[in-house]
């Protein structure tokens, strides 16, 4: 892992939401999320008030009761909370959440209603990375919005050729088939060791951010959201999430290098608040202890819940016990039988 070493994909990757300013040592605070935005906003949410209900007298007065109503007299109910859903309320808040953000796509949906699958799963995963509280997932997805349509991360990932000799080598997407079934498994790889210059591959923080989201952006479109058609089971395990990895085998950045600090702190922030509840499970491997800076910067932005899904281990060859449904097809540098990881997708790269 690196500079960036701790970006999920949550973040996503992963998160709280990045939208206040973080707040330390609270939660992509390391996911979801409350997320590593990882700290959204709140925006106040928009309620409706029990109307008022006018008394009729009836044609005989009847003698008043003894005890007038108390708290305990039940209130005419609001009209637009009974059995109304964290997710419906979210919907309902949709069309303005697209109107202030000027954008409409997010991992490849064009959001629509609430009959649209893709859709739900999206929302979904904004109110998870908030804790199912619906004014800071709003106020996170039209951050997140704004940022596609600001940075176009799908069009990074289909145009930008990357230079070779800043990132050649560090990222990867391996796809895996789950030996119970017919799902895949996507993994994303960042193989910090392969960095030759700390300056050059870290130096320029948006180039760097840029080439993560290109290369997150690849993952996303392998989990191919769009096409989905079961939605994610109310309070049930979430299946549109990924693994990434992070080698630090030969790092050579072994100290608080201030360069790396500041890539990694944008990155973790940008991925906390843009891709929140893709994370799976993340895992460092190879990692030296001197490496510890990292996960106590995680740690400043993401929530304990996403915290939970790191997993650091001293040696590579431990990766394959880790993910038993498909450890097996890793590389034998991770303890399985299979192709090496440069067998797999990468974004494009200069000559």
């Amino acid at each position: 892992m690196s500079a960036e070493p701790v970006t999920a994909v949550a973040a996503a990757t992963e998160a709280k939401p990045v939208v206040e300013e973080p707040k330390p040592v609270t939660s992509e605070a390391l996911e979801e999320q409350k997320p590593m935005t990882p700290e959204a906003p709140t925006e106040t949410v928009k309620t409706e008030t029990s109307e008022s209900v006018p008394e009729t007298k009836p044609a005989v007065e009847e003698p008043k009761p003894a005890i007038e109503a108390t708290s305990e007299t039940p209130a005419v109910p609001e009209k637009s909370t009974p059995g109304l859903s964290p997710l419906s309320k979210l919907f309902a808040e949709l069309p303005s959440i697209i109107k202030d953000a000027e954008h409409n796509e997010m991992w490849g949906v064009e959001l629509a209603d609430e009959s649209h699958v893709p859709t739900t799963i999206v929302l979904e995963k904004f109110l998870r990375a908030n804790t199912k509280d619906v004014a800071k997932a709003k106020a996170q997805l039209i951050e997140a919005l704004k940022w596609r349509k600001a940075v176009n991360p799908a069009k990074l990932l289909a145009d930008e050729e990357f230079d070779t000799s800043k990132f050649g080598g560090l990222g990867y997407v391996t796809v895996y088939p789950k030996s119970e079934g017919h799902a895949k498994e996507i993994v994303t790889w960042n193989i910090y060791g392969a960095v030759k210059d700390n300056k050059a591959t870290f130096g320029n923080v948006e180039e760097f951010v840029n080439w993560r989201a290109a290369l997150m952006e690849l993952s996303v479109k392998e989990l191919d959201l769009p096409s989905a058609t079961e939605k994610i089971p109310e309070n049930g395990e979430d299946p549109y999430r990924m693994v990434q990895v992070h080698d630090y085998l030969n790092v050579s950045f072994l100290r608080m290098d201030p360069t790396i600090r500041a890539a990694s702190k944008q990155t973790i922030q940008t991925f906390s608040m843009a891709y929140p509840e893709l994370l799976k499970e993340k895992f460092f491997v190879n990692v030296p202890l001197v490496m510890g800076w990292v996960f106590a910067t995680m740690k400043l932005f993401l929530s304990p819940e996403t915290i939970k899904k790191f997993h650091p281990l001293s040696y590579g060859s431990n990766l394959a016990g880790e993910l038993p449904s498909f450890g097996k097809e890793l590389p034998t540098a991770y303890g399985g039988t299979g192709k090496d990881i440069e067998e797999g997708l990468t974004v494009k790269y200069s000559a």
